[in-house]
Order: C-alpha cells, then structure tokens, then sequence
C-alpha cells in the first residue's frame, strides 16, 4: 500500500514538472491608463527615478528600504538601487532608453528574493488633453517560474502592482 501511494505521488509529481516544462518560455505583464495630463509631464515623472517615490508602488513596501541614485540624473544611464530586509528584496534599475515624451524602457535586476532580469517599459500616447500610459514588463520564464507560475497568477500579483502604480502616477500628473 505505501509502494502505491508513493508511485502515485511521484507520477503526479512528474506530471506536474512535465506540464510545466510546456508552459512559454516569456511573458509579458501589462497594465494601461488613461491620465489626463500631457505626456511630457507624465514623462518627466518616469525617466527621473528620484520622482519615483510620488507614484510607484514598490516605494512604499519597506519605509527603511535602503535607495541609490548614480549615473545619469535622469533618462538614458539613470541608475537606481535598492536594498530591503523586507518585501522589497533587493535589484537595480538602469534607464536604457528615453524617446521624450512616448517611451522609457529599463533594464530591470533582481538579486533578492530570486534572481531575475527583465525589462520594463513605458509608453505614452497623447489621445486628446489625455494620455494614454502603458506600464509593461517582459522576461524569460526558466523552469522554476514555470513551475511557481502554475499555482501562482504573477499577471494578477505584478499587474495589481502596476494599476496601483498607474492611478498613483494620474494622481500626481494631474495635480
């Protein structure tokens, strides 16, 4: 009885690890907004990452979160660090493009909790006096995430993030 319960324990398992390994190889997480602001001054908001504490969610995670600016001060070279004991973990940021006022796009690392790299991207175009923003990130899935992403939803988790962050961006750019 115990060989039994084993051998299925394990056919479940491989089951399990072989319909992850059939899961894509990328994604792409996206949230969009519309903010009545022009996108020059959204823009501005994005590429200076010492802008990022008004509007990103992530700013607010760990209060004693540890935070460093170097490189450009803003847009292309722009590079952000930061270190946390808490949810934040710990990566760096670094802004590889800036095309005023459509698109950001940043070199994205994360060291801590897990080790990962991906980019992020911003695009913004004007739809009358608003502007339409478009937060997205995109990456490899190696096989662990394929496996955590069959019982975690990470558009859901990540997307959540990123509409939080949208409407905190409106908020400020429409002030």
């Amino acid at each position: 009885m115990v060989w039994t319960i084993v051998v299925v324990v394990l056919l479940l398992l491989a089951a399990v690890l072989a319909f992850a390994a059939t899961r894509p190889g990328a994604f792409t997480i996206q949230r969009s907004a519309s903010i009545n602001a022009p996108p020059e001054r959204i823009f501005a908001l994005i590429e200076d990452f010492h802008s990022w504490a008004l509007w990103s969610p992530y700013e607010k995670l760990d209060p004693a979160m540890t935070r460093t600016f170097s490189g450009a001060p803003s847009g292309v070279g722009a590079l952000y660090a930061w270190s946390s004991a808490g949810k934040a973990g710990a990566g760096r940021m670094q802004i590889i493009e800036a095309t005023a006022p459509s698109k950001v796009a940043i070199k994205l690392d994360f060291s801590k909790p897990f080790e990962a790299h991906n980019t992020a991207e911003f695009t913004l175009a004007r739809r009358g006096a608003a502007t339409d923003v478009t937060w997205a990130m995109r990456g490899v899935s190696p096989f662990m995430f394929k496996v955590m992403g069959l019982f975690i939803n990470m558009d859901n988790m990540i997307g959540k993030d990123f509409a939080a962050g949208l409407a905190q961006l409106k908020q400020v750019a429409e002030q």
